[in-house]
């Protein structure tokens, strides 16, 4: 075993049963719930973790007893967490479109718990109506922009806050603030944070409006790539923590995340089924591809990503292979000059921090293809089958030539 790491995978790698077919990826509940014990830890009792379930939402379940809420963004994420069964009281309802019919649903069916976002003062007119049309009151939170399509500007923010008697079915909780992701710098949260304490101290100023809550996403950085510096977590959130307590605000803080709670605990396995070399560059084909790996920052597949290989051969001095995808598209180019040894068809690739994105990124419809399959790993339990491989031929042609078929 050799790669861009220490052998230190061996656990699991060692019980992977090399008849089960890859592209696969496998998500190590065990470092993931070590992860989030480590972020509780350092950030301590006032602080409470909201999943961004965009970033993984076959984390779902796995996650129950280590976050306080979700972040749900579309339909079809919360109806995931109805198949769940996860307690409406621990969903954000969020997302920049709202369907009306959604809203009243969840509204209706649960009887106001859970909490909403507010984009624009339509979404808040559709929230006061769905509420009121059932009499239940709901919680929400006002979305600040950071200057792009989502949420409000404080000009608009300030209007909603003047006029929030007309809205007497929405309580309106706090504010909710993310401005992006892999964010290296403290600095950059610092002011962020010091702009919304500003922010909330004047609308209570003006407007008698005191906040009671504040999610707030920091886009922590996550190294994915051998030549980024490693983060010291443990250090960055005990002066993320100090951050927050220097704040004016002092009310329910809640820290929403996604990449960075989940990317340690993903791994994607592929195996190279061919090799050749064209005019002097040592080609590695894998079943995998691009549309199941994708690294946020690769910059033309030019960045090597912490990796194993599991070669069935003794090591020997490492050779520069370029490791490309099964698609039919030049584009399809895991990275270039990977240093192996001895590099045969059937090994195994092991790509590294790829809990968060890639599972649900990729471009996974692009010659038909089939999804991979999916499994989760604990010392409790060993490998278990999430998902199946999925063919998706059936979703590019048409639905009657399907069922015919």
């Amino acid at each position: 075993m050799n790669g861009g790491k220490e052998e230190r995978r061996a656990d699991w790698l060692e019980g992977w049963n090399e008849s089960i077919a890859t592209p696969a990826y496998v998500f190590d509940l065990d470092e993931l719930k070590n992860r989030l014990q480590m972020i509780r830890r350092c950030l301590g009792n006032r602080i409470r973790l909201c999943y961004a379930m965009k970033a993984n939402p076959f984390l779902v379940e796995p996650l129950q007893n280590f976050v306080d809420k979700y972040e749900v963004c579309s339909p079809g994420e919360f109806r995931i967490c109805e198949r769940h069964q996860i307690p409406m009281e621990q969903i954000v309802l969020s997302g920049v479109y709202k369907e009306e019919r959604e809203i009243c649903h969840a509204v209706e069916t649960y009887g106001g718990k859970g909490t909403f976002t507010i984009e624009s003062k339509q979404q808040l007119e559709i929230l006061e109506n769905c509420a009121a049309d059932v009499g239940k009151n709901i919680q929400a939170l006002l979305r600040v922009s950071s200057g792009n399509q989502f949420g409000m500007d404080e000009e608009a923010i300030a209007k909603v806050l003047e006029d929030r008697w007309k809205y007497p079915h929405v309580n309106i909780s706090g504010f909710q603030y993310y401005s992006g992701t892999q964010k290296k710098k403290l600095k950059k949260m610092e002011q962020e944070l010091e702009y919304l304490d500003q922010m909330m101290k004047e609308m209570e100023t003006r407007y008698g409006y005191r906040a009671e809550e504040l999610e707030y996403g920091p886009g922590f950085y996550v190294p994915y790539f051998q030549s980024d510096d490693e983060v010291d977590d443990e250090a960055l959130l005990d002066a993320f923590s100090r951050m927050l307590n220097r704040l004016h605000f002092q009310g329910i803080v809640t820290l929403e995340a996604g990449r960075y709670l989940a990317a340690y605990c993903g791994y994607y396995l592929t195996r190279i089924v061919d090799q050749k070399i064209n005019r002097g560059q040592r080609y590695g084909i894998v079943d995998g591809g691009i549309h199941h790996l994708s690294y946020f920052g690769q910059m033309m597949a030019m960045k090597i990503p912490h990796f194993l290989h599991l070669s069935q051969k003794e090591e020997e001095e490492k050779e520069l292979w370029n490791i490309c995808g099964s698609l039919c598209t030049v584009n399809d180019v895991l990275v270039k000059n990977l240093p192996l040894s001895n590099a045969a068809i059937g090994d195994l690739l092991v790509f590294e921090r790829v809990g968060a994105y890639s599972v649900t990124e990729g471009i996974y419809l692009f010659l038909s293809r089939d999804l991979p399959r999916i499994f989760s790993y604990s010392r409790e339990c060993g490998m278990q089958l999430m998902r199946e491989g999925k063919r998706t031929d059936e979703w590019n042609q048409e639905e009657q030539l399907w069922n015919n078929y």
